[in-house]
């Protein structure tokens, strides 16, 4: 296929954005509506499997039901010329993945918002029943005015659909970014979306992921045993609370991280605006608001020129959750001026005073007359 490809005598593609394994992504303008579109279409060789187009059609079907500024818009879906494509809104920018690649790491200020839009977008999945199963900054789009949206929901999984204690042999997901109950086949759950996030959040950080290997088998096992270089290693002013926040994001048991995109968000929003005090790990699970804008990228890069230290790994895996509690803040001192002074009061207890003052004599007097001293 090629460009001013006119796709079902209505998109005109004009441009090709990028490609995947089992598709191509396009420039297009709707010729019907006059607008310009973003269309996905699957690759010959898998628009006549009838296992990858069911995968097709569900990412349509799943990213066609939810509808959230932070979610990339499902437009249309189609066959036409014996391919299956999909029709969805335009983002102009670039990919997490590209522009981190040109810019390195990110500072906390510039990083963080851009966290929190996705995890207001996979929240908004997660409470429609849906699991992502792919997150990773390749399918995070940011606009140039730092606008966030989630995209690719070709392996999402239904909540409905996972029963507990299921097992597949097949496995997937991107090798450096899921978690490691995926990388052993079992069952998703929004957790594994928030294990991922987190992967993404520790190299939008550090400009590396927490596991790199040389084949999708040693990535699986770092995943599953190995703990991540600590992130203070690489950046050693992070805040204390934010690294042990990733940490959590990163633990090995589900349970033990944030049930949910949600929960996560409402923590780094907490975190975003109250830098100075630590931030509790036990947040009550709560809803991210439902836009969450994030400023304009910076565009001068952190310093990056500092050497990156070896990856490590440890045979066992042992984590510790910090107990991070607010500091007791002490009770503000109450300084009353001159003029705050209730001198009504003040002359009152005067008046009481010197009345009572006054009976004391005249009590003497009686005392004396019943009690007179002996000779």
């Amino acid at each position: 296929m090629t460009d001013a490809t006119l796709l079902n005598d209505r998109y005109q593609l004009l441009e090709k954005l990028g490609f995947g394994g089992m598709a191509d992504v396009f420039r297009a303008r709707d010729l019907m509506l006059d607008r310009i579109v973003a269309i996905k279409v699957l690759r010959k060789d898998y628009s006549s499997n009838p296992d990858f187009q069911n995968y097709f059609r569900m990412e349509a079907r799943s990213a066609a039901n939810l509808s959230h500024p932070n979610i990339v818009t499902v437009h249309d879906f189609g066959f036409a010329d014996n391919l299956l494509f999909i029709v969805m809104e335009f983002i102009p920018g670039k990919d997490l993945k590209q522009l981190i690649r040109e810019r390195g790491r990110f500072s906390v200020e510039a990083g963080i918002p851009l966290i929190i839009q996705a995890c207001a977008g996979l929240g908004y999945a997660h409470r429609a029943g849906l699991v992502h199963c792919d997150v990773k900054p390749h399918n995070l789009l940011v606009a140039p005015d730092g606008r966030l949206k989630v995209t690719d929901f070709g392996i999402a999984r239904a909540l409905a659909t996972i029963t507990p204690g299921e097992h597949t042999d097949v496995v997937w997901g991107s090798p450096l970014y899921f978690a490691p109950e995926q990388a052993q086949g079992e069952a998703p759950s929004p957790a594994s979306d928030v294990y991922s996030l987190g992967v993404v959040m520790y190299e939008l950080l550090c400009g590396t992921p927490p596991f790199t290997a040389s084949n999708p088998s040693e990535l699986a096992r770092l995943h599953i045993s190995a703990r991540p270089v600590p992130i203070r290693e690489y950046i050693p002013d992070i805040p204390t609370a934010l690294e042990e926040i990733i940490m959590k994001v990163l633990s090995k048991e589900p349970a033990a991280r944030y049930r949910t995109a949600d929960q996560l968000g409402r923590v780094l929003l907490k975190f975003g605006t109250q830098r100075d005090e630590p931030v509790p790990v036990t947040a009550p699970v709560s809803a991210v608001p439902a836009v969450v804008l994030a400023p304009k990228i910076v565009e001068r890069l952190p310093a990056k020129d500092r050497p990156l230290p070896p990856q490590t790994e440890s045979a066992s895996v042992s984590y510790i959750e910090p107990e991070i509690s607010p500091e007791d803040s002490p009770e503000p001192e109450v300084v009353r001026t001159f003029e705050e002074i209730d001198w009504v009061t003040v002359g009152l207890a005067l008046v009481a005073l010197i009345a009572v003052g006054g009976l004391i004599p005249f009590w003497m007097m009686i005392y004396f007359a019943y009690n007179p001293p002996v000779q």
